[in-house]
C-alpha cells in the first residue's frame, strides 16, 4: 500500500488520538497533546505539521518550523515519530521526503534536524537521503530549571 502524506489543517478526533499514540514513543517526558494544543501548533504560522497514512489511521507524523533569519529561509525538522507497529513501510522516507519538498519550494537552501545517537535506524535514513553530518555544537538552555546567571 503506498504512503499519503498531507500537511494538517484540521485537528479531529483521530489526529488528537494519533498524537496521544506518537508522542510517547518519541518522548517519555513531553505532556499528553489534547485539541487545543495541537490546534495551536497546527495554527503557528512557522509551522507544517505533516501525518502519514498507509490506507488507515495516522502512522506517522513530522514537524518542519521555517522562519526567515538575516541570512535567509530558516528550515528545521523536528519531532518525526513512525508507529513502532508500522515500521520499515518507507513511511519516515515519505514524510521527509515531503517536508523537504514543502522547504525547497518555500525558498529554503537548507534544512536541518538533528537526532540521537542511540537512534541508528533514524541516522541511516537521514544519511540515505542525503542529510549530512555538520561539526556543530549544539547547545541547550533549560527554560523550566533554576533561574539562570
Amino acid at each position: 500500500m503506498a504512503v499519503q502524506v498531507e500537511v494538517l489543517s484540521e485537528i479531529t478526533d483521530e489526529v488528537v488520538e494519533a498524537f496521544g499514540r506518537l508522542l510517547p514513543q518519541l518522548s517519555r517526558s513531553a505532556p499528553p497533546l489534547d485539541q487545543a494544543a495541537l490546534a495551536r501548533i497546527v495554527s503557528a504560522p512557522a509551522v507544517s505539521v505533516l501525518v502519514a497514512r498507509s490506507g488507515g489511521p495516522i502512522i506517522g507524523t513530522l514537524t518542519l518550523a521555517m522562519f526567515p533569519i538575516p541570512t535567509g529561509l530558516r528550515a528545521w525538522i523536528e519531532d518525526v515519530v513512525v508507529d513502532d507497529a508500522a515500521g520499515r513501510q518507507g513511511i519516515g522516507t515519505a514524510l521527509t521526503q515531503e517536508a523537504l519538498r514543502i522547504a525547497r519550494a518555500a525558498g529554503a537552501r537548507t534544512v536541518d534536524l538533528t537526532s540521537r545517537p542511540s537512534r541508528v535506524a533514524a541516522g541511516g535514513l537521514y544519511e540515505k537521503l542525503g542529510f549530512q553530518m555538520r561539526e556543530t555544537r549544539m547547545y541547550r538552555y533549560p527554560l523550566d530549571g533554576p533561574e539562570g546567571p
